[in-house]
């Protein structure tokens, strides 16, 4: 798509996708792309990337555990155990193959960013890094722990929000009695060790 934000085609994609999802999610989406944008004029990234990201990271919410099960399979990803028994958590490596057979995005720097929306990851890139915590921090966004600070944070020291939204994730999940994805552990691990966060407790 170069680097030029082609207005046609974030249209298309904008109306496509409020199609096929639910309207709170379409307007989560839309936050989501809104937010992307300002975190990467921040950081110095790919603004049409991110928003890109932002709008479609969610375009497979509007399928069934089944579905994305079947889906992921067909598309060649092994679900993960904590997968397979929480499906929904399939829609982020479902959705970039979505983006991509359905929407026309060939961006690997944004299917990679939707891929790893949900869980993260150690060492992402500042685009993966950039939607994975405006899906946290988008302003339709409410009641989550520690939001006010983390949306601080994520426009001071993007790794130091990674860190903090992992840790809240982990602890809502245990006591929750969730099972947790162990790549979102690593994620939490890796950005704890980098910048400090939660080191001195």
């Amino acid at each position: 798509m170069g680097t030029i934000l082609i207005e046609e085609k974030y249209e298309e994609c904008r109306r496509m996708l409020k199609d096929s999802i639910s309207r709170k999610r379409y307007l989560h989406s839309i936050g989501v792309s809104n937010t992307a944008a300002c975190l990467a004029m921040r950081y110095g990234g790919d603004c049409q990337s991110a928003y890109y990201a932002g709008l479609l990271h969610d375009c497979a919410k509007g399928m069934s555990g089944g579905e994305l099960i079947e889906r992921a399979y067909k598309a060649g990803i092994e679900p993960s155990e904590v997968e397979l028994e929480e499906p929904d958590l399939l829609h982020s490596k479902v959705g970039s193959v979505i983006a991509k057979e359905k929407y026309g995005i060939d961006n690997e720097d944004i299917l990679s960013a939707i891929y790893y929306h949900t869980t993260g990851r150690p060492k992402m890139t500042l685009n993966e890094k950039i939607v994975f915590v405006a899906d946290y921090i988008e302003p339709n966004r409410n009641g989550l722990t520690d939001l006010s600070r983390i949306r601080t944070m994520a426009f001071t020291d993007i790794d130091t929000a990674v860190a903090m939204m992992c840790r809240n994730s982990i602890d809502h999940l245990k006591c929750s009695d969730r099972l947790i994805d162990r790549i979102t552990i690593d994620t939490y691990e890796y950005y704890s060790s980098i910048t400090g966060y939660g080191q001195k407790e």
